[in-house]
């Protein structure tokens, strides 16, 4: 019998990155043994009941909480970022309870030794216990990913991740404190999406979109950002919008405003995008029971208005 897995089944029906770029500001990670690791993106096997308690808690207060690894990590030797701080510690296990109690007080951790984090982080998820693509197509791009960082000199610092969002995009990527979040990473794709990134600049062929921005904006962001990139500019946009997503139909054809500017030019451009229900997989969980429906949006048109030179 094939095996299927929900990111062949989603590129197969042409299921759009753009629009799942979401991902909340403020993030803690946890370095802890991969092979710990449980289906819960904050759960592992052998990690104390207190501990586990305080790192479900802090979703509720505004937190993300994301389980790392890599291989040169001591397993009883926890790194612990936290994002946007851009702020980095090596925290023992046994400390770990009083660390996130003072974080949680909002004290200062100045007596636990913070370190400014001076590369981007780059979160490569290969939770397999969540969904069998992170796996398979996960490890190897996160691999791929180090060594390219390692052959290059660029400036990241890689780690496998617990579950990002959209397992059917696998393999996938988040990088902080950007907060911009990649999909089906082909290898052809890693030195291309490094470099661009190096440069601060999005790699679009597997940008999923600003997570600052609703679905329907992501999809204008992008399609004006690779409208601007195919006639050679490599600018900045800001997507115009007022109107509420969550009120418009299905089948609506919204157009945005979308300012852009580079060095010397600027201007704007009025993208048109298209709300459908498209039938899909989003885990491979969800394969035994059939696809459900789900709300995607789609750029249909781009037009613009008369740049103004600086």
């Amino acid at each position: 019998m094939n095996q299927r897995f929900c990111a062949v089944e989603s590129r197969a029906i042409d299921d759009p990155l753009v629009g799942s770029g979401a991902h909340l500001e403020r993030n803690l990670l946890l370095s802890w043994p991969r092979p710990r690791w449980q289906r819960n993106l904050r759960q592992a096997s052998d990690m104390p009941e207190a501990l586990s308690a305080a790192l479900h808690a802090l979703p509720d207060e505004g937190r993300r909480v994301n389980l790392i690894h890599r291989r040169e990590q001591p397993e009883r030797h926890h790194r612990v970022f936290l994002m946007p701080e851009c702020l980095a510690f090596d925290i023992s296990r046994e400390a770990l309870g009083d660390f996130l109690a003072a974080l949680r007080r909002g004290e200062d951790l100045t007596p636990w030794r913070p370190e400014t984090v001076e590369r981007s982080l780059l979160l490569c998820c290969t939770h397999g216990k969540k969904d069998k693509c992170c796996a398979k197509f996960g490890f190897a791009t996160y691999k791929a990913m180090a060594d390219a960082v390692h052959r290059h000199d660029l400036p990241f610092d890689v780690w496998e991740s617990t579950h990002l969002g959209g397992c059917r995009l696998a393999a996938s990527a988040l990088l902080l404190p950007q907060r911009r979040k990649y999909g089906r990473i082909g290898d052809d794709d890693i030195l291309p999406l490094l470099e661009s990134e190096a440069r601060g600049r999005p790699y679009l062929p597997c940008y999923r979109g600003d997570s600052r921005l609703t679905p329907r904006r992501q999809c204008a962001q992008v399609a004006a950002l690779e409208w601007l990139a195919a006639r050679g500019k490599e600018a900045d946009v800001e997507v115009v919008d007022d109107t509420d997503e969550a009120d418009a139909p299905d089948d609506a054809q919204h157009e945005l405003a979308v300012a852009w500017r580079t060095a010397h030019q600027q201007g704007w451009l009025t993208v048109t995008c298209h709300a459908l229900e498209l039938l899909r997989y989003d885990t491979c969980s969800d394969l035994p029971d059939g696809p459900s429906p789900s709300r995607v949006w789609r750029a249909v048109s781009v037009r613009e208005g008369t740049p103004i030179s600086a």
